[in-house]
């Protein structure tokens, strides 16, 4: 299968992390119910990427369940922050070096720390995006472990 070799594969590759690429015909707001549609599968194992910076403007990296949102009361009173919000589709883009919609937490152009709900790490297999609109990699949780600076989290609501 021909697919895009993007730093997050790069990234990957150089780890010797083994996944599946998963192409499917990127929607503009399709999100991932649509990459979930298109291939098949739950979107609760589909996972966001999502930037956000803290008042302090720190930046750094949520992955969440596709079907879910992130509580950022919850998330800034984890951190010990006023407030959190999400990054500007400028800011996102030039800290991670992708574009919304292809947002990958590997190979990122800056160093963040990454949060994941920890439900994510029970699933068998997760769908996260692989640095391209209308790609997704699929790999099993176990292997996010090598994201540096990984904390578990539990900020999810239900959309």
């Amino acid at each position: 299968m021909d697919y895009p070799i993007t730093p997050a594969v790069r990234f990957l590759r150089e780890k010797k992390i083994d996944f599946v690429p998963r192409l499917y015909d990127y929607v503009e707001k399709g999100g991932t119910r649509e990459s979930a549609k298109q291939l098949g599968v739950d979107e609760h194992a589909v996972i966001k990427t999502l930037v956000f910076e803290t008042n302090e403007k720190k930046p750094l990296i949520v992955l969440m369940h596709g079907d879910r949102e992130v509580s950022t009361k919850a998330l800034a009173r984890l951190l010990g922050v006023k407030s959190v919000e999400p990054a500007t589709p400028e800011k996102a883009s030039k800290l991670t070096g992708y574009f919304v919609g292809g947002t990958s937490p590997f190979g990122t152009r800056t160093a963040m720390p990454v949060y994941i709900e920890n439900s994510i790490l029970l699933l068998e297999k997760i769908y996260i995006n692989g640095g391209k609109r209308g790609f997704l990699i699929e790999i099993e949780p176990k292997d996010l472990c090598c994201l540096s600076e990984i904390r578990e989290v539990e900020v999810g609501i239900d959309t």
